[in-house]
């Protein structure tokens, strides 16, 4: 693994007038290892998740984001595919589902980036309409 400065760009409930927006940029570590590259990096209070690691796996046909620490869940996302995760925060838990619209992703050995379009539920309800953006690079010496 080797060190990077990773970007995140959250934005949550798209197409409504009231778009809620979350972008900070982290240190995290970076690992390509043949067609599977490993992004990782700890969550802030910015993120209301402090405490939680957050590890994305980034494959040719899906991405898997793996938190583990004071909120728990695995989130698959593959184009067109229908999933449900379990969301454990320190309140509680629930299982939502999962709908990703779009995934596009240019990953390389120096980094790269991931973007991911999906639409959350609860009870066949939906919650939100999500795009995740992920950027990473190597720390300039």
């Amino acid at each position: 693994m080797k060190d990077v400065i990773i970007d995140i760009n959250s934005r949550f409930n798209l197409e409504e007038e009231e778009e809620d927006q979350l972008q900070f940029t982290t240190d995290g570590f970076y690992l390509l290892e043949g067609d599977t590259a490993c992004i990782s990096y700890f969550e802030t209070e910015v993120t209301g998740m402090e405490g939680t690691r957050t590890s994305l796996f980034v494959m040719p046909d899906q991405v898997v984001v793996d938190r583990e620490g004071t909120v728990t869940s695995r989130m698959v996302f593959r184009e067109g595919l229908q999933t449900s995760f379990l969301y454990q925060t320190p309140y509680g838990e629930t299982t939502l589902g999962m709908r990703t619209r779009r995934i596009d992703q240019q990953i390389g050995a120096e980094g790269g980036r991931v973007d991911i379009e999906y639409v959350v539920d609860l009870g066949h309800s939906m919650v939100s309409r999500n795009r995740f953006q992920i950027s990473v690079r190597e720390i300039p010496q």
